[in-house]
């Protein structure tokens, strides 16, 4: 199976490493609320048609890798991953919004992004191989 993916129109493989932690970077992650946490995200991440492929949920802290597909932006998709989990997790475990500070916000703003992509070096080999490829092509063509 080929690494990249299809739509109508496209051909992809858009990959990010991302990291996000609990407000304050509270230790909350662990036990039940780890695992609802991994459930949440792994729910949200399929119905924006994206691909979780590795996900490790740290007691402060969060990392994904996922593809995501062009036409659904990293922000909305952190958005509604961060958003969503948020409800459901304080829906379930009540005693957590009555921690101090919180404000009813279980995330902290921001996250960390990193997209996931070829070597440069390979990057260029293909670029040079493809160049050689055309002009081989076009030699037959005349």
């Amino acid at each position: 199976m080929s690494r990249f993916r299809k739509l109508s129109q496209t051909v992809w493989h858009c990959q990010y490493h991302i990291v996000f932690c609990p407000k304050y970077r509270f230790r909350v992650l662990k036990g039940s609320t780890k695992k609802e946490v991994e459930d949440c995200i792994k729910t949200f991440t399929s119905a924006q048609k994206c691909e979780l492929i590795e996900l490790n949920v740290q007691v402060d802290h969060v990392h994904l890798l996922v593809m995501i597909p062009p036409k659904v932006s990293v922000s909305t998709y952190m958005g509604t991953v961060k958003g969503r989990t948020a409800i459901r997790v304080f829906n379930k475990f009540r005693k957590l919004k009555q921690r101090p500070f919180w404000g009813n916000h279980l995330w902290a703003r921001g996250y960390c992004v990193d997209t996931v992509g070829l070597d440069t070096e390979m990057i260029r080999k293909y670029i040079k191989y493809q160049e050689e490829k055309e002009k081989d092509s076009e030699k037959t063509i005349h």
